[in-house]
């Protein structure tokens, strides 16, 4: 198979995941001109090939253009996987060295960010099949194992097997009875207080006799 014919067909199928993946797509063709997800996706795979080829302003400027006109960020070194679905898409960042796996569905706002500022490995990796809630946010050299369903605004800073659903902050992974995921306590101690030691004030209604 031709490298051409290998990229219209991954093109393609993004095309035909999100059609099939959005309740609210009525047809092929909607989708075609209207579905942002799409086009950061497709606007995604040619930056990225342009920065294989070492033409990095050029690949870093389409993403930059890319990010104004859908509101998906995505760093033209990011390894996407085929059939990748972004639903709503605006917020949505994905960082330099994250990886992620073919058949992913992410919903606005999610983050695959990194927790440090050396180079290397410092984003997330996510495996096939993962479900990325609105909000969710998935810090450093994590594994997300395949067929995950990570919750709305989790926040996942440590490793979570295959077939998990992680909820929480921190992410508790809710098919191991609400054990926190793999070295999620290491993590804080490594870099930072616990969530726990956060003091989060509590908001009481107004009292009605006292407004007017």
């Amino acid at each position: 198979m031709s490298t051409s014919t290998s990229i219209v067909r991954v093109l393609l199928s993004d095309l035909a995941a999100s059609t099939d993946r959005d309740p609210a797509a009525r047809s092929l063709w909607e989708n075609l001109f209207v579905s942002p997800g799409v086009h950061a996706l497709w606007s995604h795979r040619l930056a990225h090939l342009l920065w294989n080829a070492e033409a990095r302003f050029v690949a870093r400027a389409l993403s930059t253009l890319s990010r104004s006109v859908t509101g998906i960020e995505i760093h033209p070194a990011a390894v996407i996987g085929e059939r990748c679905f972004i639903d709503h898409g605006m917020g949505v960042v994905i960082g330099e060295t994250a990886e992620v796996g073919s058949d992913v569905t992410i919903y606005h706002g999610v983050t695959l960010g990194g927790r440090s500022l050396n180079r290397g490995k410092r984003h997330p990796t996510v495996g096939d099949g993962v479900t990325l809630g609105a909000g969710a946010t998935v810090l450093g050299p994590v594994s997300i194992g395949d067929d995950t369903v990570v919750g709305a605004n989790a926040v996942v800073i440590a490793d979570c097997p295959s077939g998990g659903m992680l909820v929480g902050i921190p992410a508790v992974d809710k098919t191991r009875r609400g054990k926190p995921a793999a070295g999620v306590a290491a993590s804080f101690e490594q870099d930072g207080p616990t969530v726990s030691s956060v003091t989060i004030p509590t908001i009481h209604p107004a009292d009605p006799a006292s407004v007017g």
